[in-house]
């Protein structure tokens, strides 16, 4: 024990007379956690806002400019790459070298590859490269603007990592490689993710920011509206980008490119992605979607094909024959890859400190990197120059004196003599002296002595540009300029990625054009819309256009005209309705069949169709009431805030009795008459006031009363300014004056005639109000329609029969007539019709007068 306590006292009485100091263990950690954390970031993860580039990247590119693998030069092996850049610059795994040069070669991971690889460098299925023993690598051409004049000194070198060598601490880097590549990485504490772009576009903001300093991120964005990412697809979010662009982060979506195909006759329908969000697994996109269809996570889907091949991506996804592909496309877009967010974190070195910058100040870096390159090269180019000129400057007087020093150097005993005998006779260096001594006879001739003098006449002058440029700022940013447009010139691709909008941050009808647009849909569940300019008119009698292909046995139930940002109130036989704007109604050719309404409105319950369509106009809101007729005479007044609110699901608007269903619709403004009309030619025109307004359940009143097999086809509203237009199955139709109908006191009697029904005319088809000033479309069950205008139609008494206006095929009939404002030039169309038809009948002098109006007594009976 005494042993052990004399060692004490000694070993306390050493450390007594040691020097030492107490720190914290928790300060010294965050010193030297710190250190060793910039040390990684700076020499690792972080690239260099200049060039773009991580250590790894310069140092695989310089080593290959070294080995003369350029672009115009054979293949090497990518070993003898890795080995070089290993022995010569980067002390670390062979792994991490070959991993770097192999995504400097994929074009599916950068933008502009800067190594053109042959072999096998992965895929966008995750395959990875090839072992090095197999692949081979050269520069890309675009490489070479990387290094371009690197061996004008432009850049600063620094020593290897045994002091052996020397290597660039930046590349020249002709052009923003760091927007147009992109870089990502994750350091010690911090992490950048910078999206890549479009050359062309990165080059136009890089020259505006040169003519205008003080330019703004708006503007900026003019020039370069968002990230371009080498696997293409859509890019949205602008709000995201534009902070990204001002603040250094922000977060961007990346949405797949995708089609909806009808294949199997037009019965089914397929989703077809060409291309993928970036940095997206292919391999793994397709296996997550099959096991989320296996697992029911995602229903609809009947079969995923890969049909992807050197032409393209080809992602083929079959769509069930009773799902809506478009309903399936967003679960997908929700549910996996195909749409992706991106965060950008514009995280690059600045003055060797990690910072996240703007746009704008990333290109401030660079600019500013490209007036020292041009700077220190003009430099470099001037002092060749002058020394060029120097030398030139001698020989000239050599030249000129060529007997006299022919002669002093024959005098001398040997070369250092002659020098200087040279120098003090003719005032040289001895640089001059030297080069005197090393020229060739053959110089001496009288064109090499022209070529010399010339010569020194181009030096000068380009010493004199040289030194312009360096005396100029503003010279330096049009050199800067020039060769920056010629790169664009050389370089530049059409953009990939297509910037479109997100849907939350505007109005999705700023996008939609507002234009006329008819809507069809047919008995057995089809809609469409198309623009009604797909629509001329022809004159009255015409035989009409295919409007809208159908099925067998189906036939065209209703249409009408509206704008493109209207709402389509949708009634079923249900009594529901259910509200879509005019734009989310599928577009189809105007033989086109449409979609299946059970497609468009996924909602619908089995048994249920959708019978009645009704457009309501922006302008008039919910302002006003709306009045519902049934197939059995009933009628309904329900206010419109009643439909304010209108879920997916629907709402109920009418309760119906057993066999009764929904026929028409229309909006009155609260004090207008409406006027129903029956098959069989009967109408009661009455004041809405004798229809208390009812809730949405109500079942309605009795409208009209109906005898034998009679149903109500039409309901309109009485405006005495216009007129009502009638047209029965058989195209047969005329105007008559409201005034022609007087109003009932009450509602539910038997009416007037409004219309003389025979068997010629067939049965009363529709009814519509009318103005001198608009066109009409009307419809068949076959699909076909005319368009005409209103004023071409006479206007006759309520009891006439009235005139052809469209003819019919075989077992065609009319189902539907609807309202459209007058094109002018369909009307002068129409009027030069009218014109070449007076011609043509005063030109027939060979019918009498009483077969004239034989002729229009059948016209008028018919």
């Amino acid at each position: 024990m005494a042993d052990e306590k004399r060692t004490e006292q000694e070993y306390e009485q050493i450390i007594d007379k040691t020097t030492y100091h107490k720190i914290r263990l928790e300060d010294e950690m965050k010193r030297s956690f710190i250190a060793y954390a910039m040390a990684v970031n700076v020499s690792r993860a972080i690239p260099d806002a200049r060039d773009g580039l991580k250590p790894v990247h310069r140092r695989i590119l310089y080593s290959m400019n070294e080995l003369g693998i350029d672009s115009d030069k054979p293949f090497k092996k990518c070993a003898r790459i890795v080995g070089d850049v290993l022995g010569k610059y980067h002390p670390h795994g062979d792994s991490s070298v070959y991993e770097a040069l192999v995504r400097l070669a994929q074009g599916f991971s950068i933008r502009c590859p800067l190594v053109e690889g042959q072999g096998n460098f992965g895929s966008v299925d995750g395959d990875p490269a090839a072992a090095m023993r197999y692949t081979e690598a050269r520069l890309s051409k675009i490489a070479a603007e990387m290094l371009r004049d690197i061996d004008k000194r432009t850049v600063d070198m620094g020593p290897n990592f045994d002091d052996t060598l020397s290597q660039p601490l930046v590349l020249p880097a002709r052009y923003p490689n760091l927007l147009v590549n992109g870089s990502d990485g994750i350091a010690v504490g911090m992490a950048t993710n910078i999206p890549p772009h479009n050359l062309g576009e990165t080059i136009d903001g890089a020259i505006a920011l040169i003519d205008n300093p003080d330019i703004t991120i708006e503007e900026l964005m003019t020039k370069i509206p968002a990230p371009d990412f080498p696997t293409g697809g859509y890019v949205f979010g602008r709000q995201g980008i534009r902070s990204a662009y001002e603040t250094g982060r922000g977060t961007c979506y990346l949405r797949a490119k995708t089609d909806i195909e009808e294949f199997n006759g037009g019965t089914r329908q397929r989703i077809i992605v060409h291309e993928i969000p970036y940095q997206v697994n292919k391999a793994v996109l397709i296996q997550t979607i099959a096991e989320m269809v296996k697992d029911k996570r995602i229903e609809g889907i009947a079969d995923i094909k890969d049909e992807s091949d050197r032409k393209g991506m080809r992602i083929v996804i079959d769509v069930k024959r009773d799902a809506n592909a478009m309903v399936v496309l967003n679960t997908l877009f929700k549910h996996t890859k195909l749409q992706v967010s991106f965060g950008i974190i514009n995280l690059a070195l600045r003055d060797g400190v990690p910072r996240v910058m703007s746009l704008k100040e990333l290109l401030e870096c660079f600019v500013k990197h490209q007036r020292n390159v041009i700077e220190r090269r003009t430099k470099f180019d001037l002092d060749k120059a002058k020394e060029r000129e120097h030398i030139l400057m001698g020989l000239v007087i050599a030249l000129d004196n060529v007997d006299e020093v022919i002669a002093l150097i024959r005098a001398s005993s040997d070369k250092p003599e002659a020098i200087q005998k040279l120098c003090e006779r003719f005032d040289l260096s001895e640089k001059q002296a030297n080069a005197i001594l090393e020229i060739r006879l053959q110089r001496l001739v009288h064109m090499e002595m022209d070529k010399i003098k010339q010569e020194l006449v181009d030096i000068e002058k380009m010493i004199a540009e040289y030194q312009r440029i360096l005396g100029d700022p503003k010279a330096v940013d049009e050199v800067i300029k020039l060769e920056l447009g010629e790169i664009k010139a050389k370089y530049n691709t059409p953009r990939r990625s297509v910037l479109t909008y997100d849907t939350n941050e505007i109005n999705i009808e700023d996008l939609i054009a507002l234009e006329d647009v008819v809507v069809t849909m047919t008995r057995g569940g089809y809609i469409k819309r198309i623009s009604a300019d797909e629509y001329a008119a022809q004159h009255r009698g015409g035989i009409g256009v295919t409007a809208h292909r159908t099925k067998d046995e189906d036939a065209v139930d209703s249409m009408f005209t509206c704008s493109s940002h209207d709402e389509v109130f949708m009634f079923s036989n249900l009594g529901k309705v259910y509200v879509l704007k005019a734009y989310e109604i599928p577009e189809a050719a105007k033989n086109g069949k449409g979609r299946a309404m059970a497609n468009v409105l996924t909602v619908l319950t089995e048994g249920e169709v959708i019978n009645t369509i009704m457009p309501v106009s922006k302008e008039s809101g919910r302002i006003g009431k709306l009045i519902l007729a049934t197939k059995n005479g009933k009628i309904k007044k329900t206010e419109m805030t009643e439909f304010e609110s209108i879920r997916k699901n629907g709402k109920i608007a009418i309760s119906l009795d057993e066999g009764d269903e929904l026929i028409g619709a229309v909006l009155t403004e609260g004090d207008n008459e409406v006027l129903m009309a029956a098959s069989k030619g009967k109408c009661i025109r009455f004041h809405e006031s004798a229809i208390r307004s009812m809730g949405r359940t109500a079942h309605g009143v009795k409208g009209i009363t109906l005898t034998g097999d009679d149903y109500v086809v039409g309901v309109a509203v009485v405006d005495e300014e216009k007129s009502l237009l009638t047209i029965t199955d058989n195209g047969v139709g005329k105007r008559t004056e409201f005034s022609d109908f007087r109003q009932m006191k009450n509602r539910g009697g038997r009416g007037v005639t409004c219309q003389n029904i025979t068997e010629k005319t067939g049965k009363l088809a529709s009814i519509i109000t009318v103005d001198e000033d608009d066109d009409i479309i009307i419809i068949t069950n076959e699909g076909t329609v005319i368009r005409t205008s209103v004023s071409a139609i006479n206007v006759y008494s309520r009891t006439a029969t009235g005139v052809i206006i469209m003819r019919l095929s075989e077992g065609a009939y009319i189902n539907n007539v609807a309202r459209i404002e007058k094109d002018e030039k369909i009307e002068e169309e129409s009027r030069k019709v009218d014109e070449e038809i007076k011609t043509m009948e005063s030109s027939v002098t060979s019918i009498s007068n009483e077969e004239r109006e034989s002729l229009s007594s059948d016209e008028e009976s018919f």
